[in-house]
């Protein structure tokens, strides 16, 4: 059988997205679709609480696979497409929202390739979720119009970045970075070069909505620092830009951090 054909049983392929963690920030359908699927090929990005919700022997881990290597995209895509072919229900559950720097456009366009009927489900993107349960909004009246989400962690086969940070430095309002706690220092020194004050407020926001989340805080000097002190590791986001100051104006009564067991 070629790619582009299919048997007449085939069956469905929903690219779901788990919202940042919090079980409760999944939307009904995503629920919905979980519980009726076959199976569910999954990354560690949609947290411990909801793939612990998961029966075992219908869960497919396409993250981390044994020794430690990262499941190749083209093996995922293949899988869909066999499971389809099988007249299988699948669920390719994503954490945050299938469509931000999630290879939901990726794997939309591989499944039409293939033929295999697919629908998206839009999930909470933890670009917007993760600081907004920290207390920061990406936008705000007072402080920024607009907002750029970036990733930190390209394509490792592109020539060069298609990030440009200069241009994000002098267009100003808020800068949220996915999967950027690694090249922190680097993105972080770029921005400085470009211009943007070391006194800009930062914050990065590790497990958002996770029972375990923790919060950092700084400047775009510090956050360096800040990081190191902290322990933050991925997953994460950081968010540059007056925005990040109000948490401290807001934390005393934000009850989000308390429920969810925030840690510095």
């Amino acid at each position: 059988m070629s790619e582009g054909e299919t048997p007449g049983d085939v069956g469905t392929v929903s690219l779901v997205g788990s919202g940042p963690g919090d079980p409760d920030l999944m939307t009904v359908k995503a629920a919905r679709l979980i519980e009726s699927a076959d199976v569910v090929l999954h990354d560690k990005l949609p947290g411990p609480e909801i793939l612990g919700e998961i029966p075992e022997a219908k869960r497919e881990d396409v993250g981390k696979r044994a020794g430690g290597e990262w499941t190749p995209q083209e093996y995922t895509n293949r899988r869909l497409v066999e499971l389809a072919r099988e007249g299988k229900s699948v669920v390719r559950l994503k954490g945050g929202d299938p469509f931000v720097f999630g290879r939901g456009g990726e794997e939309a366009e591989h499944l039409a390739e293939a033929g295999i009927p697919f629908e998206v489900v839009p999930g909470v993107t933890s670009a917007i979720a993760g600081p907004a349960v920290a207390g920061i909004p990406v936008t705000h009246r007072d402080h920024a119009s607009s907002v750029s989400f970036v990733t930190g962690h390209e394509d490792p086969t592109k020539a060069e970045s298609a990030v440009d940070w200069e241009a994000l430095a002098a267009t100003g309002g808020t800068i949220v970075v996915l999967m950027g706690v690694g090249k922190l220092p680097a993105y972080a020194a770029e921005l400085r070069d470009a211009g943007l004050d070391g006194d800009t407020p930062v914050a990065l926001v590790e497990r958002a909505t996770w029972p375990d989340m923790r919060v950092a805080t700084g400047t775009l000097d510090t956050i360096v620092d800040a990081r190191d002190e902290a322990g933050i590791e991925p997953p994460a986001i950081t968010v540059i830009g007056d925005v990040a100051g109000t948490r401290a104006r807001v934390i005393e009564f934000l009850r989000n951090d308390g429920e969810r067991g925030e840690g510095a």
